[in-house]
């Protein structure tokens, strides 16, 4: 190894500048959520709104107070009319989410990894997605009857579709090189669509569970209010119809929280499935 004389200096000492640490740059994009902004500006949002109703500066026939609107949602809770309403609303939704999910999957998968199921998939599901499915409600009413079937098949049918395309978007999406690499190697067709090409299609899914639970949210409220008796939907459609406006925020906030709990559930599943990421 060849020493440097005492007479040599260095490239940054030659142009008179310091010798500096650069800081890691490649951190790829990956942005941070802080625990107690959202909660912070929520509650910056909800003390304002008390201030103004407090203050009289809103009529309170069109818009309470979110006191008034926390003392609604008590009287519900203790008359057991929520619980009610609530019960009737989860089921509809898991029972609708769970049906429609499965067959997406099972035919976006189709569709991500057979040409005949492309060529046909693609072609029924540009046709049929852009229809509003509750518009479908009266004509399931006639196939189905009236009961708790034509609201879940309204859901499930909202589901699908989204899901589908989910799905079988996350598959194109799997980098061809894997899969090459597998086939290389003669891993069995069932192995690579295990090992490859779900966990790699995996955050489109996830992403797309997202957008379902809230179609399916919005639409068992619109089949609620076309033809159910209990349900969060009928319940803010009743209240409106009574000008309980206090009751029909409390069914909205309540609907609000049921999407936070679905979005922190779909978050805890991220965490858990994509730590490879």
């Amino acid at each position: 190894m060849v020493e440097r004389g005492n007479d040599e200096v260095s490239p940054a000492q030659a142009s008179g500048g310091d010798l500096r640490d650069v800081g890691f740059r490649g951190a790829g994009f990956l942005p941070q959520t802080s625990r107690y902004a959202g909660l912070v500006a929520i509650a910056v949002v909800i003390g304002l709104w008390q201030l103004a109703g407090s203050l009289s500066l809103i009529n309170p026939v069109f818009l309470p107070t979110p006191l008034a609107i926390l003392r609604a949602m008590i009287q519900l809770a203790l008359s057991g009319a929520l619980w009610r309403h609530l019960a009737y609303s989860i089921l509809r939704i898991g029972t609708g989410w769970l049906l429609g999910t499965l067959a997406g999957i099972i035919v976006g998968f189709a569709i991500g990894l057979s040409t005949l199921a492309r060529s046909v998939g693609i072609t029924f599901i540009s046709a049929l997605f852009p229809i509003p499915k509750i518009a479908l409600l009266p004509l399931l009413i006639l196939w189905l009857g009236i009961g708790e079937e034509p609201k879940i098949a309204t859901i499930a049918l909202g589901v699908f579709f989204s899901t589908a395309i989910a799905v079988y978007s996350g598959v194109d999406a799997v980098p061809r090189n894997l899969i090459r690499m597998a086939q290389s190697f003669n891993v069995p067709f069932s192995a690579i669509v295990r090992r490859v090409v779900w966990p790699g299609a995996l955050p489109s899914i996830l992403a797309g569970f997202r957008i379902t639970a809230s179609v399916a949210l919005l639409l068992v409220v619109s089949a609620e209010m076309i033809g159910a008796e209990y349900g969060i939907g009928a319940f803010v459609l009743q209240a409106g119809n009574l000008m309980q406006t206090d009751q029909l925020l409390a069914g909205v906030v309540i609907l609000s929280l049921f999407g936070l709990v679905v979005g922190w559930l779909v978050s805890w599943l991220e965490r858990r499935l994509l730590r490879w990421r």
